[in-house]
């Protein structure tokens, strides 16, 4: 059992701007769609390499998105060294939307123990929604514009 969280943040503020609940077992990249949006700051999509498909980079280039999607390797094959090294780039990105999830984890002891994918939408939208008001409380008592 289990469900996962799918996040789309806002790249210059942290914050979570959409998001999509599914269930462990579902793929990631079948997500993206519900997740890329023109409203965001940037127009670059950073994800890992299980949102990589080539309908997904179709879907991106087709809505002028700049593709950071991690790649991936060969079977049985070691990664060449130039994409382990812009994969290495990705990640310094990417690392923003993984502490999100930590977050939720650790400050907010985010644990997904229910029984349907209603209620655990439920329970993980109220998750993100709690996030982004800490965010956001964080943003305000920096004294910087947000």
């Amino acid at each position: 059992f289990g469900y996962k969280n799918h996040i789309g943040i806002d790249k210059a503020h942290g914050l979570i701007r959409t998001w999509d609940a599914s269930a462990a077992n579902a793929h990631d990249g079948a997500r993206l769609p519900d997740l890329v949006s023109k409203a965001n700051t940037g127009s670059g999509v950073w994800a890992d390499t299980a949102y990589r498909s080539k309908k997904n980079e179709a879907f991106l280039a087709a809505g002028m998105f700049k593709s950071h999607v991690h790649q991936k390797r060969k079977p049985r094959q070691p990664l060449p060294e130039r994409i382990a090294r812009a994969n290495t780039r990705r990640s310094k990105i990417r690392a923003h939307v993984e502490h999100v999830f930590a977050g939720q984890k650790h400050r907010m002891g985010l644990v997904v123990r229910t029984i349907g994918i209603a209620r655990a939408t439920i329970k993980i939208g109220m998750a993100n929604l709690v996030y982004n008001f800490q965010r956001l409380a964080w943003l305000e008592g920096r004294g910087a514009p947000a």
